[in-house]
């Protein structure tokens, strides 16, 4: 051992021993951060809509043997990160106790409140046609490729 290197145990040596630790675990968290960087380069978005109303639902999209799922924002947009390549059967369903039924009715305008649009309640959007919520009823299919894509879904009443 050279004369100037520090003995095992001592404090010099446990705070190299702890720096190269440091480093090799910033050099993991690098090297992960740049493998999740380029999954989410891979993605699916778009807007879903009904006579041009923004949907309030979930876009599922069914491969052979899995499915993904995404909830629509107030604006009927959705998004996949890192979705599997393949072709898809995609469905919209209602979110859960929104059915055709359970929107209330829009407010009237008064001097300070403008009316809502028919079909939305507060905004959120108008709850997607059942025949959309079944793979077996559904037209709807996609071919999901690598990279960014958009795939604005518009519904038939």
């Amino acid at each position: 051992m050279h004369p100037s290197s520090p003995l095992p145990g001592s404090r010099s040596w446990s705070a190299r021993r702890h720096l190269g630790l440091g480093f090799g675990l910033l050099c993991a968290a690098v090297v992960l951060a740049a493998g999740c960087a380029k999954k989410d380069k891979d993605s699916v978005s778009g807007k879903v809509t009904l006579g041009g109303q923004p949907v309030a639902g979930i876009v599922t999209f069914a491969y052979d043997k899995s499915e993904i799922s995404a909830p629509t924002t107030a604006d009927g947009s959705y998004i996949f990160t890192a979705p599997p390549p393949g072709q898809v059967k995609v469905t919209v369903k209602p979110l859960p106790g929104a059915g055709a039924g359970a929107l209330a009715p829009p407010p009237k305008g008064g001097p300070d409140m403008p009316s809502m649009p028919a079909g939305t309640a507060s905004g959120q959007g108008v709850p997607p046609p059942a025949k959309y919520g079944s793979p077996a009823t559904s037209d709807l299919s996609y071919e999901v490729k690598a990279g960014k894509q958009t795939y604005n879904i518009d519904l038939k009443p």
